[in-house]
């Protein structure tokens, strides 16, 4: 059962000194055992999601006359993905036995070509990742005490910064196991595990968002290059504050 006790900014800081370059089960399995069942994950299930959901498939809970349960991920499926990227999630979510939870916008890709036009991801990126993304996530942790990211420091200036727990304006508790690791790190247990990648990652798409905004990452670029190339973004606002915040999707 779930310990619902608030986390104190005293323990916050015990458990960030204690979980500083920890394995990242270990940090899973304290999540499990203080937050199930309002807790889950998140993951784009691309090539950098594939070592998290591994590890989330052996953070396994024993709850009472119910045998083990998984914590389970959720997916946002705006819509715009690449058809390889959901034939990769189905393969991961039977290959590890993941219990998949799928969120999905309040407005249809052809509710938004309608009201915005059939490039909104190019007039107002930051828009219509709120309206695909970050609203339906909003929603979809509702409830919940505690969410899991598979976010690494070394990925973006704006992670650089990040806890392994953090606790968000609205109480939540964010969880972030791998945010000490390194993209070498990443492909260490890749390769120690034998885990698959993204089909189009041997395209040089390093990272996978949606279709119409995402390109294979060019000679020299860092693994989140091709994410809204040509814009000043490098975050859709799942990792921002913009996931606190409430706005008009008009």
């Amino acid at each position: 059962m779930a310990n619902t006790k608030p986390v104190t900014a005293d323990e916050l800081a015990q458990l960030n000194t204690q979980f500083e370059g920890a394995d990242p089960l270990e940090i899973l399995t304290w999540a499990a055992e203080r937050f199930m069942p309002k807790l889950a994950a998140t993951s784009s299930f691309q090539t950098q999601s594939v070592a998290l959901l591994h590890l989330i498939s052996r953070a396994r809970l024993a709850k009472a006359g119910e045998g083990e349960t998984t914590i389970p991920v959720i997916f946002l499926d705006t819509g715009y993905h690449f058809p390889e990227t959901l034939a990769y999630r189905d393969q991961l979510v039977e290959q590890f036995g993941l219990t998949l939870t799928i969120a999905q916008p309040a407005k249809t890709p052809a509710e938004v070509v309608k009201q915005h036009g059939d490039a909104l991801y190019r007039s107002d990126p930051d828009l219509c990742c709120y309206i695909n993304k970050v609203e339906p996530m909003q929603r979809a942790l509702a409830g919940l005490e505690a969410w899991i990211t598979g976010i690494r420091r070394d990925q973006t200036a704006n992670r650089a910064t990040a806890q392994p727990v953090e606790l968000l304006p609205d109480g939540r508790v964010k969880v972030n196991p791998l945010v000490a690791w390194t993209r070498e790190d990443l492909w260490t247990y890749i390769n120690r595990h034998n885990l698959p990648s993204h089909p189009l990652f041997s395209q040089g798409y390093l990272s996978v968002g949606c279709a119409p905004c995402t390109a294979p990452v060019t000679a020299g670029g860092d693994e989140r290059s091709g994410r809204w190339a040509g814009c000043q973004k490098s975050e859709c606002g799942l990792h921002t504050d913009a996931l606190t915040r409430k706005r008009d999707m008009d």
